[in-house]
């Protein structure tokens, strides 16, 4: 009985697992930024590409002022 009061003691104070656990959380939170802001440059990126398309299809287009 004695050796298992001191093995439950020094379970509770130890810590490892919180900060595997924090470490593990803000790489998922950085994870999904990245995921979002290629998502938001990717649709930004085609838009553009569109853009460059027509206007190679048709130069004289209303929408190939570009700023």
């Amino acid at each position: 009985m004695k050796p298992t009061i001191p093995f439950i003691k020094n379970f509770l104070r130890n810590e490892q697992g919180a900060t595997a656990i924090e470490y593990g959380l803000l790489v998922a939170l950085i994870s999904l930024v990245i995921v979002v802001g290629a998502a938001a440059v990717g649709t930004n990126l085609n838009a553009l590409f569109t853009k460059i398309s027509t206007c190679l299809a048709t130069p004289t287009a209303a929408a190939c002022k570009f700023p």
